[in-house]
């Protein structure tokens, strides 16, 4: 079965992670995915929706819109997300490496593993800065037609 596409914004802010999962979720309910794909989308979508909210729009004062879309294609979800929050560090995504966890309990990071996590689970990503938006791309290889 082939999806319709499907978009929706949301306003940066306390709750905005959980309702675009939700709404996310929702539309993609005719897919009948299993509990492994699901996991993968909410994890993904999460760590990215998370990082747009901390950094993009770090000031509760300075929220903006989020505006997601999907496309389902015959290799999986394509994912268009973009904001009108602060570029990422030098117009670049982080590269995603796994941080050594083989240091003293005191030394172990508090972050720096959902870049690692999103370029892992998820396909084909890429990131650029259109005029004063962030435009994430990613293809999610579940719900294959």
């Amino acid at each position: 079965m082939q999806l319709s596409p499907f978009g929706f914004v949301i306003q940066s802010g306390q709750l905005a992670v959980r309702e675009a999962l939700s709404k996310f979720l929702e539309q993609l309910g005719p897919l009948n995915l299993d509990v492994e794909e699901t996991g993968t989308v909410e994890l993904v979508l999460a760590e990215v929706l998370n990082n747009i909210v901390e950094h993009a729009y770090p000031q509760p004062d300075q929220s903006g819109p989020i505006s997601v879309d999907c496309a389902h294609q015959a290799d999986g979800l394509i994912v268009n997300i973009k904001d009108q929050g602060r570029a990422m560090p030098d117009g670049q995504m982080p590269i995603g490496q796994l941080t050594s966890l083989d240091v003293e309990m005191d030394d172990l990071p508090e972050g720096g593993f959902g870049w690692f996590l999103i370029q892992h689970l998820a396909k084909d990503v890429t990131y650029d800065r259109v005029g004063n938006e962030n435009h994430l791309r990613m293809r999610l290889a579940i719900g294959f037609f």
